[in-house]
């Protein structure tokens, strides 16, 4: 299969021959690589089991691992869900369409291939402009996950969508490179309490000050309602540690254990902070700037682009530091744990 890149301008004029033809391969029961403004998903028809099953195939991912079915219209949620609780309409004024994704009970007419077998659905309504050109051009429903192999940082460029995907899907719709860089807040109102099952964007406060009470759901539970709650994700090609602690001690141990590294000859790099990049100036290895601790959009803008320019340069061993801020902090840094298949170190007294 020979895949096509296109360029979107997020301009109706601009892309209507682009949208058309890339709808006709998602009613064809094709896949197509989009851009939201969380990461760069793949696209097939929600309604169509073939169409989910051909993306768990292209991205090499568990059929038990559910897909997020994305809409363009909020009216549409009640195609795909029943039941609908009063809270998810609180949300959905708030923050849709935005970069958050609710679990609700699934309507029939949804298969389970799409929901990865499970009565629930999962439903996003993203506010970016091709997104949603792309998804009313579609026939205003298409199941969507992020477009990278599965296990690997998910893709913020069309250009890693052409690393993971080229000749397994028809389409990549290139938008440029996306605004926020982590996927989705996912939150589960099938249940008394509404729970987090991911981290995102959305944070828990915004979440307790919509609806007042929000708990959690432990990861990694047998039978997951969402995306990236199972497996190991995001993982760069060399593994990846992080160490936890004072910023002085967790240098210093960085800074040890890049030495062993390189008495082995073994390509080493860091992911520090802006503020603490002095404290590598000794290092030999690859030392990656990944923002301010005061930018925390930064941070996780660049996370997942950083992983793959680690893999480019082939590094074999990578240790970050911990970026704990304050309002992202918490989704940040389930996405370097998941990455590093919860390798942490803890530098200093503990």
């Amino acid at each position: 299969m020979k895949t096509r890149v296109v360029k979107a301008f997020g301009d109706p004029e601009q892309d209507r021959e682009i949208m058309e033809e890339a709808g006709e391969i998602i009613r064809s029961g094709g896949l197509v690589a989009i851009p939201t403004e969380t990461v760069y998903g793949l696209a097939g028809d929600a309604f169509n089991p073939d169409s989910s099953r051909k993306i768990y195939e292209a991205k090499g991912r568990p059929s038990d691992n559910p897909l997020i079915v994305h809409i363009a219209r909020l009216d549409d949620i009640n195609a795909v869900a029943e039941d609908i609780p009063e809270a998810a309409f609180k949300l959905a004024e708030r923050f849709w369409p935005g970069p958050l994704t609710m679990i609700l009970k699934k309507k029939e007419t949804v298969p389970y291939e799409t929901t990865g077998g499970l009565d629930t659905v999962a439903v996003r309504f993203p506010v970016n402009k091709i997104a949603q050109e792309f998804i009313t051009a579609s026939g205003g429903f298409i199941a969507a996950p992020s477009a990278n192999v599965s296990g690997r940082p998910s893709c913020t460029k069309a250009s890693h969508c052409v690393e993971d995907l080229d000749g397994r899907i028809e389409m990549i719709i290139d938008g440029g490179e996306v605004g926020i860089g982590l996927e989705s807040t996912i939150v589960d109102l099938t249940e008394e309490t509404p729970c987090i099952l991911r981290q995102g964007y959305i944070n828990e406060a915004m979440l307790k000050d919509t609806l007042g009470t929000v708990g959690r759901e432990a990861a990694d539970s047998e039978h997951p309602k969402a995306p990236g709650m199972k497996y190991r994700h995001y993982a760069p090609k060399g593994k990846l540690t992080i160490v936890k602690g004072k910023a002085s001690d967790v240098a210093r141990r960085i800074n040890e254990l890049v030495r062993e590294h390189e008495g082995r000859s073994e390509k080493t790099a860091v992911i520090s902070s802006h503020e603490h990049m002095s404290m590598y100036k000794d290092c030999r290895s690859l030392v990656c700037d990944i923002g301010s601790l005061q930018d925390e959009d930064m941070i996780a803008h660049r996370l997942f682009a950083l992983l793959r320019e680690l893999d480019d340069k082939e590094a074999e061993y990578i240790y970050s530091e911990s970026f704990d801020t304050p309002r992202l902090g918490e989704a940040i840094m389930d996405r370097l744990y998941r990455a590093a298949g919860h390798s942490i170190i803890y530098a200093g007294d503990h």
